[in-house]
């Protein structure tokens, strides 16, 4: 756009249409993401009472333990696999739709929402593993975290390289099998931790410009340092911020 004088000529940039666009589709949030999250989350609590599906949940433990297959215990790195990958390969030059300090925070919101909501489930729920080591079955928090780490590199790679985005959900697809062959969860539990992983990402990014506001925004004299962390079966977020 440009605004004439009678001596100069002020030229006036107007902003991009593409930074409005970006803006105004993370501050929403699209209801039609959250479709799937809870089709799967609401299977999972209906595998609680319902009988046909609490029959499939015994009948597909009975086939896992006639069949006897070796417990690997590889579920419990392959859930964070898509959220290390999503580092690496910005490391190595292949960006994400965020820089570092924006996809951490939104990461370790994510990781935050898993716990906040699985952990309290598990104790209100009190349903009984297969194995019967615990009544900490509903829902599966590995699940949970791998789906939303797979969602998580969903969400960074599908407007650059939607295969690359989508091959994430192969380690949480893996992870949630791997939760169930190795006598831990039931099917019912699989599939509400895929549900709440996904839903809990997609908050994660709706309330990512609100929580950016919240450390600083665009304040350069501020810097922020955020990462979530894994710790003795606990996850959590590390903040540190200068002024």
């Amino acid at each position: 756009m440009t605004a004439q004088t009678s001596n100069d000529t002020i030229q006036v940039q107007e902003p991009k249409k593409d930074s409005i666009v970006a803006l105004n589709t993370e501050s929403h949030l699209n209801y039609k993401r959250l479709i799937i999250p809870a089709a799967l989350i609401g299977y999972g609590v209906a595998s609680l009472s319902v009988n046909s599906l609490k029959q499939l949940n015994f009948s597909t433990r009975d086939e896992i333990n006639e069949h006897k297959p070796d417990h690997i215990r590889l579920d419990n790195y392959t859930q964070f696999a898509p959220a290390v990958l999503v580092y690496g390969l910005n490391a190595a030059g292949v960006k994400g739709k965020h820089g570092f300090k924006d996809r951490s925070i939104i990461y370790g919101t994510s990781m935050l929402i898993t716990s906040a909501v699985t952990i309290p489930l598990k104790h209100i729920v009190q349903e009984e593993r297969p194995d019967q080591s615990n009544k900490l079955s509903f829902p599966s928090g590995h699940t949970a975290i791998a789906f939303a780490s797979a969602q998580f590199m969903f969400r960074e790679y599908k407007d650059t390289n939607f295969w690359l985005g989508v091959s994430g959900y192969s380690f949480a697809v893996f992870t949630g099998v791997y939760r169930m062959l190795n006598n831990k969860h039931w099917v019912g539990d699989v599939v509400a931790g895929a549900g709440f992983g996904i839903l809990s990402t997609e908050l994660a990014y709706w309330l990512y410009p609100k929580i950016n506001n919240l450390l600083g925004g665009q304040n350069k004299s501020t810097e922020t340092m955020v990462m979530p962390f894994y710790q003795d079966k606990s996850v959590g977020i590390g903040f540190v911020k200068t002024f």
